[in-house]
């Protein structure tokens, strides 16, 4: 097992200087407008056309002419810019300021994690956040109502949310959990399941995965109405609809009965949006259809078992997401109180698998425990 690079003493620690967190501290004064600044960076193109110019660099007057923008447009974007390390001066013979792009510039143009982290907070997160105090205050994703007052989480409203949001929020969850899956599949298939029980599973990428990496299994996806849809229409597009079937119904409710003795359930991502009280309900559900032999495998992105700063700061802010957009109950868990809340429903933990893929996902194992 790799040692996570995050623990509990990583931040016990306060050694910043107070110049410097005064400076950490005007980051988060500003960053509601630093974000849009970025986004106006991006939107504009004016990050590209610096990216393209190289280490030579263009000025703010060029900058204008090949972006179709003023100049002063320019100067207040490129200046702040130069202020968060997006860019940096290069100098010129002539004297005249110009711009580069700087490593954190090339992480916004470049990085697939910040791409698909930015796209998500602005048209899924952004203008909801307002309402966190209030999710918190009442325990309802409050922000949510910036897509409709129709629904109580987010789940029920992806169908039905905008084409760029929607393709925001599943590029955004695709992206982590789908990196893992080469790793897991081999680990998952040893014991040779031959039905898969796969809740959550979303747009079916995890179940046609399985089908193509193993011709003999079967795999039934529990999700809601308007996500079983979508896995249908996928699973017919594959040609693997005699081998993808699917169970709609809201898994906390008493009237969803999951499929006996499945050799395997199987759960991406999905644990974490629900509170520590409802995994151990969904749990103990799943505890009365498994068999002594069905293994119970869970994959999720534990905060405190990430090998980098990033990682593990881009699941906590994630967590910030379930208060006020997604649910209001749940938040990326750490390794122990996801183990426990599992464990409290009569399984236990067979194995763990850390560090699967780039994005350090884990991977555990349970089974029922014995009586």
């Amino acid at each position: 097992m790799d040692k996570a690079y995050f623990s509990s003493e990583a931040y016990s620690e306060d050694k910043i200087r107070a110049v410097d967190a005064k400076f950490e501290a005007q980051k988060i004064a500003f960053s509601p407008l630093t974000f849009q600044a970025v986004r106006a960076l991006l939107g504009l193109g004016i990050l590209r056309l610096i990216e393209e110019a190289g280490d030579r660099g263009l000025s703010t007057a060029d900058i204008a002419d090949k972006a179709g923008i003023s100049e002063y447009g320019v100067q207040v974007l490129c200046e702040i810019a130069l202020g968060m390390g997006v860019l940096r001066s290069v100098p010129h013979d002539g004297g005249e300021e110009r711009l580069a792009l700087g490593k954190t510039g090339w992480m916004l143009l470049e990085d697939e994690l910040t791409r698909v982290n930015f796209n998500f907070v602005n048209d899924i997160c952004y203008k909801g956040a307002f309402d966190l105090c209030e999710s918190v205050r009442n325990g309802k994703p409050e922000g949510l109502k910036t897509f409709g007052d129709q629904w109580t989480t987010i789940y029920e409203a992806l169908s039905s949310l905008p084409d760029r949001a929607k393709k925001s929020w599943f590029e955004f969850d695709h992206f982590y959990s789908d990196i893992a899956f080469p790793e897991a599949l081999p680990i998952v298939f040893a014991s040779h399941p031959k039905h898969i029980v796969d809740i959550g599973g979303n747009t079916a990428k995890w179940a046609i995965a399985c089908c193509h990496y193993d011709k003999d299994v079967r795999m039934t996806i529990v999700d809601l109405p308007g996500q079983t849809r979508v896995a249908e229409e996928r699973a017919a597009a594959e040609g693997l609809s005699d081998r993808i079937g699917t169970l709609s119904g809201n898994i906390l409710s008493g009237d969803t009965k999951l499929p006996a003795s499945p050799d395997a359930v199987w759960m991406s991502q999905f644990l974490d949006c629900f509170s520590l009280h409802q995994v151990t309900k969904i749990l103990s559900k799943i505890r009365e259809a498994a068999g002594a032999e069905t293994d119970v495998y869970v994959l999720e992105p534990l905060w405190d078992k990430q090998r980098f700063a990033a990682s593990a700061y881009s699941l906590q802010a994630t967590s910030l997401y379930f208060t006020c957009m997604a649910n209001g109950n749940s938040k990326m868990y750490r390794y122990g109180e996801l183990v426990s809340a599992i464990e409290a429903a009569g399984f236990q933990l067979k194995t763990a698998h850390h560090n699967l893929g780039s994005n350090s996902y884990s991977l555990l194992v349970f089974r029922k425990a014995s009586s």
